[in-house]
């Protein structure tokens, strides 16, 4: 076992946890964060994209002795006093969702993309999202979405 200590969504987590245990296993199992989902255990969907010190990561694909000491923000941490963050916010007003599965991959990745780039285009929005995968929407409505979230001054 190995000791690790982190924040995860403003709070700082410490626990005792087998070397080879995923991100996105300590976040759901130990956490509780199941907003984090497990959509393929192969890196290949980003169900799983949370935030790791800023910056978008497949929590699938790091190790949770990866993080001690790093910042995570799963998508139960964006909203703050109730409020919807921006983009979680166009996700509805845009209906950029189906069935959800994909939902808070897609948005962590957004919000990711959209503090790089403010005003991508819709080329650079898919682009940009190309390594998270939705089954059911076409992506239409999740492009939308980053648009609208764009327009609306989203980036952080």
């Amino acid at each position: 076992m190995t000791r690790i200590t982190m924040t995860v969504d403003g709070a700082q987590v410490s626990d005792d946890v087998e070397p080879r245990m995923l991100l996105v296993q300590y976040l759901r199992e130990k956490l509780g964060k199941t907003g984090t989902v497990i959509g393929c255990d192969t890196s290949n969907c980003g169900a799983c994209t949370v935030h790791l010190d800023g910056r978008s990561v497949k929590s699938c694909n790091v190790l949770a002795v990866q993080a001690d000491g790093a910042e995570v923000t799963t998508i139960e941490g964006l909203a703050t006093d109730g409020q919807l963050h921006p983009v979680q916010e166009a996700f509805r007003e845009c209906h950029g969702l189906q069935c959800g599965f994909c939902t808070p991959g897609m948005i962590m990745q957004s919000i990711d993309l959209l503090n790089e780039n403010p005003h991508p285009t819709e080329e650079e929005i898919r682009l940009g999202l190309e390594g998270n995968l939705c089954r059911c929407t076409g992506y239409h409505n999740i492009v939308k979405a980053v648009q609208y979230a764009a327009r609306e001054g989203a980036s952080s």
